[in-house]
């Protein structure tokens, strides 16, 4: 069932958050990587995240992110052995070195297309013990903010349901806001995924209230099929009118598979003020 969200009236002026992000890993998924930018500005975005840019040269992302204009957002620093089954590196004792070298391959890449945030995956545990996990941890967290101390760059913890990825380290936001306050730093932040948060614990409202100044980034998608989030078990206008009240100053990510196409998906931004009408109108002319 699609839902249809309201438009919320706070007086005489209309709702003017939030900022919604394309992630051009999850949409436009018909075209190759590099058109998904133009894609993304015809649609309406403003601004764009993605997972992982290491398959392109630098350069070529950036010339997309001058030639479009797009607020550059988000990406992840690289994996490990994605082919293989690795999701980060941070939690895995006896890889240090290995996860040295992909945040250098990171900020090269930061270097180019100046994002506000970079998330860096834990990884999945296996048969690793937790304290040690923990203890790796915490020490590459803090290598990451020490080579980044002279930017301003957000460096994100995302919390991702052991559905998905069984056995990933950080599963629950509470885990996350957790490292926060062990390393007490102004540029860790949490990236708070509603679909996952949902998938782990639920109770969404009080949750992200609940760890509102600790978080750097917001991602979106239906639950429990990751489509559009007008649909599935969470109402998401409440969500965004709850961040609105709260003054949430950055980007909501879509991540979501869309359900047919991206351009036919888009119907449910079409209320939201920061979000161009273009997109509404790419949609009727494509049903």
């Amino acid at each position: 069932m699609r839902l249809s969200f309201r438009l919320l009236d706070y007086g005489q002026s209309l709702v003017s958050m939030p900022k919604f992000a394309a992630n051009l890993s999850w949409l436009y998924q018909d075209l190759p990587f590099l058109e998904r930018f133009k894609a993304a500005t015809e649609s309406g975005f403003k601004a764009v995240e993605f997972l992982f840019p290491y398959p392109f040269e630098p350069a070529e992302i950036a010339a997309m992110l001058a030639e479009t204009e797009l607020t550059m957002v988000l990406f992840n620093a690289p994996p490990g052995d994605f082919d293989k089954g690795e999701r980060g590196l941070a939690a895995l004792p006896s890889r240090e070195s290995d996860f040295r070298a992909s945040v250098q391959q990171a900020l090269e890449y930061v270097g180019w297309l100046r994002p506000q945030c970079l998330h860096i995956m834990a990884g999945i545990m296996g048969d690793v013990d937790p304290e040690r996990a923990l203890e790796t941890y915490l020490t590459n967290i803090q290598f990451v903010l020490e080579e980044t101390k002279d930017t301003g760059l957000i460096i994100t913890l995302e919390a991702i349901n052991s559905r998905d990825i069984p056995g990933y380290f950080l599963t629950t936001i509470e885990q996350a806001a957790s490292i926060l306050d062990e390393l007490n730093h102004p540029r860790l932040k949490i990236q708070l995924d509603w679909y996952h948060a949902q998938i782990m614990g639920g109770d969404l409202s009080r949750r992200t209230k609940r760890v509102f100044p600790q978080i750097g980034h917001i991602q979106v998608a239906a639950v429990p099929d990751r489509n559009e989030p007008d649909c599935g078990e969470v109402y998401f206008g409440h969500l965004f009118q709850l961040v609105d009240q709260l003054e949430y100053q950055g980007w909501i990510g879509c991540e979501y598979t869309p359900a047919t196409t991206t351009q036919k998906g888009l119907g449910w931004l079409r209320q939201y003020p920061t979000f161009s009408s273009r997109a509404w109108d790419v949609e009727r002319n494509v049903l």
